[in-house]
């Protein structure tokens, strides 16, 4: 528990405080080290998206939920819902599962503009506290409301959660080797997959929407102790790794004649010079831009309209499954990393805006 101590230590400090350096693991210790990292990171991007992935995968459910005699929140488990607007062949609730997806996406950019403004000042483990917090108060809130707007309160909380988790995080990564961005990666990815799956499973198993998100509890702790108990020191694990991390974050983003300035001296660029950093950007941020507009508009905007009636299946369930498929192929999209690339990012885009004619042209 030598490392784990070190890592509460370490990180216990803002990012621009420095501390003195752990000993050194021996040897023989690097790889169980570089595995306590690789599964520390994976669990920590799995728990962070998770209470995200939930939200949209029970949207239907919170919009839709109504209120027995007892007051508890209850979900008609029927296979043929009638229609809320019967001058409309679609079965849609009167607000939109897009409204479930604002609430999910709008607080975690909100933290992603605000971050960089002075987020690193505050210590890691306090941040990870609050993430791990709001994870938790979103399945409780969620679970116990009585209404839509409370609801989706704690849809925010989801969100809150996992917003600040990720810029953590990810920011954390700067001291471990590179592996671990994509063990990183592929817990996000995991995330979409199992939360889908667990909420669907257990609804299909009997569960109300209620006990589901309680059952789910345990994943903020696990994220908590992902973090203090299971991740090693930097140091030990990687050593001259924050070095190395503090050199390439002083290299320019732009090639200039001027020499380099020393370490400790501080630059800034000027507008021009950000503009042209800025266009560089613009043929990965374009594509993105596409394939994200197109991926939700499908997710929150169509799965929704997307209904069978001649079937066992309840809409509520049908959309459930939707998601479980949608979570499976993000898991196997960014658990990719380390088996191929794809440089063409265009042409994903492409691929992303014809998947969203072809399911739109189905309504």
């Amino acid at each position: 528990m030598g490392g784990c101590a070190g890592s509460r230590r370490r990180f216990s400090d803002s990012e621009g405080e420095e501390t003195v350096p752990e000993p050194r693991l021996p040897l023989l210790d690097h790889q169980g080290a570089h595995w306590k990292n690789a599964v520390g990171f994976w669990l920590l991007g799995l728990c962070n998206n998770f209470s995200y992935v939930v939200m949209l995968s029970a949207a239907h459910d919170i919009l839709s939920h109504k209120r027995t005699s007892g007051n508890q929140s209850h979900v008609d488990p029927g296979p043929t819902p009638i229609p809320h607007n019967s001058s409309s062949r679609f079965d849609c609730n009167s607000v939109s599962t897009a409204a479930v997806l604002l609430a999910d996406i709008l607080p975690t950019l909100v933290i992603k503009l605000l971050a960089p403004l002075g987020l690193h000042l505050l210590p890691y483990s306090p941040r990870v506290l609050v993430s791990g917090i709001c994870a938790a108060g979103s399945f409780v809130l969620v679970a116990f409301s009585h209404s839509v707007g409370t609801s989706l309160c704690g849809v925010v909380f989801a969100s809150i959660s996992s917003g600040l988790g990720e810029v953590t995080f990810l920011s954390l990564t700067a001291f471990y080797p590179r592996a671990v961005i994509s063990w990183w990666s592929s817990g996000t990815g995991g995330a979409g997959l199992l939360g889908a799956l667990s909420y669907l499973g257990l609804t299909q198993a009997g569960l109300s929407p209620q006990q589901t998100l309680l059952s789910m509890l345990g994943i903020p702790a696990l994220l908590l102790a992902s973090y203090f108990l299971l991740l090693t020191s930097p140091e030990a694990q990687d050593p001259g790794g924050e070095e190395e991390a503090e050199s390439a974050a002083r290299q320019p983003l732009i090639r200039t004649e001027a020499p380099e300035s020393k370490p400790g001296s501080s630059s800034s660029l000027s507008l021009r010079e950000r503009w042209t950093v800025f266009k560089g950007l613009l043929w990965y941020i374009v594509p993105l831009v596409v394939v994200y507009f197109a991926e939700y508009f499908i997710n929150q905007g169509l799965f929704e309209l997307l209904f069978f009636w001649n079937t066992s299946l309840s809409h509520a369930q049908q959309y459930r499954w939707y998601q479980m498929l949608y979570q499976a192929g993000v898991f196997a999209s960014r658990s990719s990393l380390r088996c191929c690339r794809i440089r063409f990012t265009w042409a994903l885009a492409l691929l992303q805006m014809e998947s969203r004619s072809v399911a739109q042209a189905g309504m």
